[in-house]
């Protein structure tokens, strides 16, 4: 017969082991595991955006609230762009008609942000984005709060001048071609690197957004 003092000490274990399986089936639902990602590189840890205020096509203020609730992704670039963001939007939009069945409430989204205030009036990039996918937002600012915008999500642009003796307004602008992909919260929360497969950029943000596989 086992006497008292082991008969306590296996009563102990048998509670701690039931608290174990309890919990690890509590804490399963709480944080699902992330999924596996293709395109999407996400940061150990998202990191808060600081305030910004740009102009949308609209009119309206983009300020950091009007991000929420949706993952996003952002690009810079400008409408007389010879190459990079024609081919960047093109290729987003494949992967915006991915998502389009999705509850507009879930979908993700894609941010256009012209770093050429000069050259790019708000409608001017609203018609440009829109020409690409109808869902595109588009917005832009004066060049000291794009340069801070850029720098919170850690992408770069600079003017470069055209070639000799072509006149003022041919300038062009470098800038970074990656994605800044922004979490629910409004949080800078990883990012894209080129090349871009819109298959797998589509399927990334369909998972993320908790959504089944297509």
């Amino acid at each position: 017969m086992f006497n008292r003092s082991v008969l306590i000490v296996l009563v102990v274990a048998l509670a701690a082991g039931l608290g174990l399986v309890a919990s690890q089936q509590w804490f399963g639902r709480e944080s699902a595991p992330a999924p596996e990602l293709a395109a999407v590189r996400l940061f150990p840890q998202p990191r808060e955006l600081p305030p910004f205020a740009l102009q949308q096509s609209d009119g309206t203020q983009l300020v950091p609230g009007e991000l929420h609730g949706h993952w996003t992704l952002v690009f810079l670039g400008f409408t007389h762009c010879p190459d990079v963001c024609p081919t960047t939007l093109a290729d987003l939009s494949r992967a915006q008609k991915e998502w389009e069945p999705l509850p507009e409430a879930q979908r993700p989204r894609v941010l256009f942000v012209s770093v050429d205030p000069e050259r790019d009036s708000p409608d001017r990039i609203g018609e440009y984005a829109a020409f690409f996918h109808r869902d595109t937002l588009a917005a832009t600012a004066d060049i000291p709060a794009l340069e801070d915008f850029a720098r919170s999500l850690s992408l770069v642009f600079m003017k470069a001048p055209g070639p000799e003796g072509a006149p003022a307004d041919a300038y062009t602008i470098d800038h970074s071609a990656a994605l800044a992909v922004l979490d629910p919260e409004g949080r800078m929360a990883g990012v894209v690197q080129g090349p871009l497969d819109p298959a797998a950029i589509a399927a990334d943000l369909i998972a993320l957004t908790g959504a089944p596989a297509r």
